[in-house]
């Protein structure tokens, strides 16, 4: 775009020059008219005579005061306002804003002749993006375009639709668009499959309808049109490429042609026939092709021609064989083009220019997964690009040896990574290798020794700009422990080597690594012997004197401080610090100093609150509150009001004021997404959102992604990287030893063609350490070892596999509930306690107390490190809804247990020994609610459970005989309603149910119609003496259908452009949600959404309604308000959601 402006602006002063134009408002003729290329000349040549900013924005607030002048004149002619669209269009380019100016250029557009016409339709362009609303205006025109006998007029108007177009008025003019891909002339039709291509990106559901007319344009007889269409192809195979198979032979046919220089000269670029056609039609094979045998073997000649013909010396026919070799490992392989694509890797990689051989480093990262062998023939040349002098080339060099770490390599690419880090000074390079460098340390750690120490590298050089995934995963790890029960001894060894950083007086350390030292002397100082606790006290008082420590990392070591004094009988550090902090002006510290005053007051009470090792210790909570049943009765007696929660009463209130609000959003999205880019007119898709080539790269290094500026750039690598992941070919072989660094030699390699012995003689010195190195980091990737690969299924064990606390409650008595529950109303603050709402099935609310882990803001989904299956499923427990589980799901999910009456003991006589149902095996592994009670009688007994799977919700209802002779004939039936969907049969029929005996039945529930909540009934029938029929209802909420859709960053923008339905909504964070991250985890966890992406103040999540109907959400903070946008292709989805977020938020 930048290219037709620049070719637009310098063709326009000759245009122009060929008028005369007034010098005046009216543009009267005279002595004093100046060309319009010498007004544009006369601003230029003035704007690059300046010297400073400030003069130049002097100068052009001016200009914009004297075109806002002359646009506004009701006497200025259709030439003069073409000249100031002109000088308007290099003011907005400059970045200065000329908003006055956009309805003139709108008018100009449709009011001008036709060099008029084109630069109004160009300014148009330039100053609008798809969303503005004035662009409504533009539409009738546009029409009157297309329809016009004038192929200049047709052409402007296709250009201007295929740029920027509202997605509400595209019915408007899509008929006309079709009629001309008919036209005669291929300018117009090209432009047409243009325009249609933009239509397919904001909005496939509306030319669905004509996809036949795409193949007609993919066999036009005009090249220019045909691989305008490839385009529209290329996105439609990547969402559905089984559905394009029988066009594999189409787009062969076509490469074939490309590839002979079949087409016109005019295609040409250095003499290679249509590269970027070339390139496109490449994708387009790799991604049919993709494990497909069939469809592969009719592409094997043609891309076998194109590496043999792309042999000419130039960047564009290196574009060609980079695309040649990622189709050839993508698509279903063969030896023989294995191997060329290997021989064109091999040129790349020993090229002696830098652009070749990042290229070919690129490629061997990309290959690396299907052939790790290939790694080995180029070793030497890969370890030379360890140092070499440009940055890129060593990132992408480390970047190729994290694909290939194991457990026996570790050592020594972690210590190259942490090299470059220390020699590093920017902070995405920072962001991204830190995240890598503590996966592969928590990974692959031979030891604790080495796992600490490499840890405090990351923590040290690493910085603040840690992302707090980082430490927060390396404490939770300390404190949940590990499956061989070696915790104590990495826990001892933290401690002691803590200490001795602490010893250095002048050592700097950044903050979250101070915040990491403070948690773990605190919660295991006691593993030391041979440290008096009076020594680690005084150490942590000094830190609290150094000013460089942030007012936080105060708080987190007065919190171990306090820790240390429960287990200490008396100290002087203590009482100094109780004395010197009671008055300080930090009011956080004051309260931290007047907490531990008071605790220490009352050591029994104290050492109760903080016992050794308790950060995963359950808690007993009562949830029912019963506790204060005599307060709520006594109030009640004496006629106060029920309790209503706050989403009834604020239903309430939405339901007595008037039907329509007139309040204002607020900050419009339109403006803030715009800003964000080239592409920031469509929306959410326009942020910029930084990757890298790895697959595997651990999440923290991309959360700070909106430090890196990529607008303008194609993005070609996501999170979820380039490469389609492929199975692991290679078998399971042994778990590798760990081998320490400098004792591995050439021969352990499995003789790779590098390291021959009959060299070694010759060799310098120089070569044999980078033969040795080679040995050291390549080792595990020959044919007889077990290759461990990121992306892959790895056969290495993990050092650190970390065990779940959750099902080791301990029982604790009433009376020490009774006391940390009086003792956390008091000193709050100082526990970390918080305050957490949860609602059962049945509505009601309880409040409870949570303890709360080093970690318990980290966000589930985007763990970086690799996470056990014990931990998993509690995540997934974490993610379902508090409104859809029962309270002891939910409380299991934060460590607590559940002290709360039965339910069915309120229905149920107590001399009564109710039949207590189960659910099946196979079921239990299901996130689950808590067996209620529905209706019984004096024979049977009905109860209610549901569980949630990936695709419905399951209701099993069990059917208890609570009597000493079997019932016959048990018929259970629902009732059909309008918004819900029974998967199978409505009735279940028990022909016999034994005495003191329970059955099950379960059945499959969608939603139909998009409800916050509704009631399903049905009745049970029985025969015993007589017949007899209970009836029951359960009510059913929209959480129930909703789970979370998991998407990559693109995905979700390009989903976002085909959705038309959308709600805007402007919500008030709580004071604990001070922060973007914390709200998006409350709705994650208590929605399940899943949570895409975060750049700046600005996120993504996305959920599905099942059994496939997506709903995207943008969330963006500003001035302590959320701003929520809802999309979806369901009407009334967007607002049930938006209900769902406005209660959770209010209710945090």
């Amino acid at each position: 775009m930048s290219d037709v402006v620049e070719r637009t602006l310098s063709a326009l002063p000759g245009l122009l020059g060929q008028h005369d134009t007034g010098a005046g408002p009216g543009g009267a003729g005279g002595p004093g008219r100046v060309s319009a290329s010498s007004r544009l000349g006369s601003l230029i040549r003035s704007i690059t005579a300046l010297t400073s900013k400030h003069e130049e924005e002097k100068l052009i607030q001016q200009e914009l005061t004297s075109l806002k002048a002359t646009v506004s004149a009701p006497t200025t002619t259709l030439r003069l306002m073409k000249e100031c669209m002109v000088r308007l269009i290099y003011c907005e380019m400059l970045g200065y804003e000329s908003s006055f100016g956009y309805i003139h250029a709108i008018k100009l557009a449709q009011q001008g002749n036709l060099l008029e016409k084109r630069v109004g339709y160009l300014a148009v362009s330039l100053f609008l993006h798809e969303n503005h609303e004035l662009l409504l205006l533009l539409v009738n025109t546009v029409v009157k375009d297309l329809q016009s006998t004038n192929l200049v007029e047709v052409c402007m108007a296709l250009t201007v639709v295929s740029q920027i177009f509202p997605r509400e008025m595209i019915p408007a003019v899509l008929p006309l668009i079709e009629d001309k891909l008919q036209h005669s002339k291929e300018i117009i039709r090209r432009k047409a499959v243009q325009a249609l291509y933009k239509f397919y990106l904001i909005a496939p559901n509306q030319v669905q309808h004509i996809h036949d007319k795409f193949r007609k344009a993919l066999c036009d007889r005009d090249a220019g049109v045909m691989a305008a269409s490839l385009h529209i192809y290329l996105q439609m195979i990547k969402e559905n490429s089984s559905g394009y198979k029988d066009l594999t032979g189409s787009f062969v046919t076509i490469l074939k042609q490309v590839v002979g220089g079949k087409l016109s000269a005019d295609f040409n670029y250095h003499s290679v026939p249509a590269p970027w056609l070339q390139i496109q039609l490449l994708r387009i094979l790799g991604l049919l092709g993709k494990d497909d045998p069939r469809t592969s073997e009719l592409m094997y000649d043609v891309l076998d021609e194109s590496l043999r013909r792309a042999e000419i010396n130039h960047n564009i026919t290196y574009a060609i064989l980079f695309e040649c070799v990622q189709t050839i490992y993508t698509i279903y392989p063969k030896s023989e083009l294995l191997e060329k694509a290997a021989k064109c890797i091999g040129k790349f990689v020993l090229s002696p220019k830098i652009n070749l051989k990042y290229l070919g480093l690129k490629a061997l990262t990309y290959v690396i997964q299907q052939d790790p062998n290939l790694a080995l023939q180029h070793q030497m040349t890969i370890i030379e690009c360890l140092d070499h002098s440009d940055p890129i080339i060593k990132r992408e060099t480390l970047e190729l040896l994290y694909r290939i770490t194991n457990g026996q390599n570790v050592i020594v690419i972690v210590q190259k990574m942490l090299d470059y880090l220390k020699e590093s000074k920017e902070e995405y390079a920072i962001i991204n290798l830190v995240g890598k460098i503590a996966e592969l340390a928590e990974k692959y750690a031979p030891s604790n020794e080495w796992f600490i120490q490499t840890m405090n590298a990351v923590f040290s050089v690493g910085g603040d700009v840690v992302h707090s995934d980082i430490p927060n995963n390396f404490l939770r790890l300390l404190a949940e422990g590990f499956d061989d029960g070696e915790e104590d001894q990495l826990r001892m060894y933290a401690v002691q080597s803590y200490l001795t950083l602490l010893e250095e007086e002048d050592k700097l350390y950044p903050q979250k690594f101070l915040q990491v030292m403070s948690w773990v002397l605190g919660e295991y100082f006691s593993l030391v012997t041979d440290v008096d606790p009076e020594v680690i006290l005084t150490k942590l008082h000094s830190l609290l004197k150094k000013t460089f420590v942030t007012s936080e990392t105060k708080a987190w070591i007065m919190a171990a401080v306090t820790k240390i004094a429960s287990h200490t009988s008396c100290s002087k550090t203590v009482d100094e610090l109780i004395q010197e902090f009671s008055s300080s002006l930090d009011t956080c510290l004051r309260q931290y100093a007047f907490e531990l005053k008071h605790l220490c007051e009352d050591k029994a009470l104290m050492k109760s609150l903080l016992p050794f090792d308790a950060s995963c210790t359950d808690l007993v909570v009562d949830a029912s509150l019963s506790f204060l049943d005599g307060f709520v009765a006594e109030g009640l007696g004496h006629g106060a009001a029920p309790y209503k929660p706050h989403h009834q009463r604020q239903e309430e209130k939405l339901s007595q004021e008037k039907a329509l609000n007139f309040e204002p959003y607020g900050l419009s999205f339109a403006s803030s997404v715009s800003s964000s880019g080239v592409t920031g007119r469509q929306s959410p898709t326009g942020l910029s959102f930084g990757s890298d080539t790895s697959g595997n790269s651990a999440e923290m290094g991309h959360k700070e992604t909106n430090t890196l500026k990529l607008e303008g750039v194609r993005k070609l690598w996501g999170k979820e990287g380039y490469l389609p992941k492929k199975e692991n070919k290679t078998g399971k072989g042994n778990e590798p030893q760990t081998v320490p660094c400098g004792s591995l030699l050439a021969g352990q390699v499995g003789e790779p063609p590098a390291l021959q012995p009959d060299q070694g003689a010759s060799l310098s010195e120089e070569d044999k350490e980078k033969q040795q190195l080679a040995s050291t980091l390549f080792i595990g990737l020959g044919s007889s070892a077990g290759v461990s690969l990121m992306g892959k299924a790895d056969t290495a064990t993990q050092k650190f596999r970390r065990k779940s606390k959750i099902n080791e409650t301990q029982q604790l008595s009433e009376e020490a509930s009774g006391l940390q529950n009086s003792a956390a109303s008091d000193f709050g603050p100082l526990l970390d306690t918080v305050p957490i709402n949860v609602e059962d099935s049945e509505g009601s609310m309880h409040t409870g107390l949570r303890k709360t882990s080093p970690s318990s803001d980290i966000v589930e989904d985007n763990l970086a490190f690799e996470t056990p299956q014990s931990l998993r499923k509690s995540m997934l427990d974490d993610r379902l809804s508090p409104n859809r589980l029962s309270q002891s799901s939910l409380f299991a999910g934060s460590n607590i247990e559940i002290f709360q009456p039965s339910p069915s003991a309120q229905c149920e006589s107590a001399s009564e020994t109710p039949l207590v149902p189960s659910l099946p095996e196979q079921l239990e592994e299901l996130p689950h609610s808590e067996v209620v009670g529905l209706c019984q009688s004096d024979a049977l007994a009905l109860h209610l459970c549901k569980a949630w799977t990936d695709d419905s919700l399951l209701l099993i209802v069990f059917v208890s005989n609570k009597t000493t002779s079997a019932l016959c004939a048990v018929n259970l039936v629902f009732e059909e309603t309008e918004h819900f969907q029974i998967l199978e049969s409505a009735t279940s029929q028990f022909p016999v149910i034994e005495a003191q005996s329970v059955e099950h039945c379960q059945k499959g529930m969608r939603m139909n119609k998009v409800c916050t909540q509704a009631i399903l009934s049905g009745s049970v029938s029985y025969q015993s003496e007589t017949e007899t029929r209970l009836e029951f209802s359960v009510t059913l909420s929209l959480m129930d259908f909703i789970r979370p859709m998991e998407m990559t960053t693109e995905d979700f923008g390009k989903l976002w452009l085909s959705l038309s339905n959308d709600v805007k909504q402007n919500i008030k964070m709580s004071s604990c949600q001070n922060s973007l991250s914390a709200a998006l985890d409350t709705l994650q966890q208590k929605l399940k959404l899943h949570r895409v992406d975060i750049i700046g103040n600005e996120g993504i999540l996305a959920c599905q309604l099942l059994p496939s109907v997506p709903c995207l959400l943008h969330c963006r903070t500003h001035s302590g308000m959320l701003a929520l946008w809802f999309r979806s292709p369901c009407a009334a989805l967007p607002d049930g959601l938006l209900y769902q977020c406005q209660k959770v938020m209010e209710e945090s």
